[in-house]
């Protein structure tokens, strides 16, 4: 079993984009909005925001309160969409009831859409003519890619459906060249697909809910989720500890795939800059 470092690959990729933004005219702008005072979602952004630092990047966090009406919000988008020194929009979720998640979503140019979610992005994915790809998703291709694995005709499963990420991941695998196989809660016999995958990619929002067992030898792992236990322990949706001797690759949660989902974020925002300049 070798652990995919996360952390080290995502600070890898970290680095080239600095080095990629230190031979620009002007700095990649990154805008990220922050509806109310969700203290996990504050974290994410700080986090965010801390990255956009380190890399040169020109950052914009913008907080609004939770009872901000859908037309407001929508016009703070409207005006960023607008602003020069802004090429990536990102709206952090979840938002509160009230606000319309697929309308804001939508309502951010598809050229600043670094989360890439905007349904433009999503029919480029589908018809393998990616521009701003889902971060998470890249992201694990981006891992996958570090530890030289050849997807071409790989049997992959993924557990979760999510538009954020168990749909554009089965796209991205299946762009690569592997037979894909999309798992999710009305799934028969889950142990019994997992047992046959090369590659298995869960996101999924269960803590530990894949068991070692269910795996096939030497398969690859990456755990997307990140949940915290009533002992306050991080643990993510796959067992490691029944499963980290039977993968032959596998992710740790944390320091897996959370931290390239942000790296990511930052490769995206500098696209976008580049297609400007």
């Amino acid at each position: 079993m070798s652990i995919i470092d996360g952390k080290q690959i995502a600070k890898d990729l970290r680095q080239s984009i600095k080095s990629q933004v230190d031979n620009l005219n002007r700095a990649p702008g990154l805008a990220v909005i922050l509806v109310g005072d969700d203290p996990a979602s504050a974290v994410y952004v700080r986090n965010k925001d801390n990255a956009c630092k380190e890399v040169g990047f020109y950052s914009e966090k913008i907080d609004k309160p939770a009872d901000i009406t859908q037309e407001e919000l929508l016009s703070e988008i409207k005006r960023l969409n607008t602003d020069d020194r802004i090429d990536g929009i990102l709206v952090q979720l979840p938002l509160p009831n009230h606000l319309d998640t697929n309308l804001v979503i939508e309502t951010i140019s598809p050229e600043k859409d670094v989360d890439g979610f905007h349904s433009e992005n999503i029919g480029k994915l589908m018809q393998n003519k990616p521009y701003l790809r889902p971060c998470t998703p890249k992201g694990v291709m981006t891992m996958l890619a570090t530890i030289g694995v050849d997807i071409v005709g790989k049997d992959c499963v993924v557990v979760g459906a999510s538009n954020i990420v168990g749909r554009p991941m089965a796209m991205e695998l299946l762009n690569a060249g592997a037979t894909v196989t999309i798992c999710h809660s009305r799934t028969q016999d889950l142990p019994g697909k997992l047992k046959l995958a090369d590659i298995v990619v869960v996101a999924v929002g269960i803590p530990q809910m894949i068991k070692g067992e269910w795996i096939k030898d030497g398969a690859i792992v990456i755990d997307v989720g990140i949940n915290r236990l009533d002992s306050g322990k991080l643990v993510g949706d796959v067992d490691f500890e029944s499963t980290k001797d039977i993968a032959s690759w596998i992710t740790p949660v944390p320091g897996g795939v959370g931290p390239m989902t942000i790296a990511t974020l930052l490769e995206n925002t500098l696209s976008s800059c580049k297609e400007k300049i």
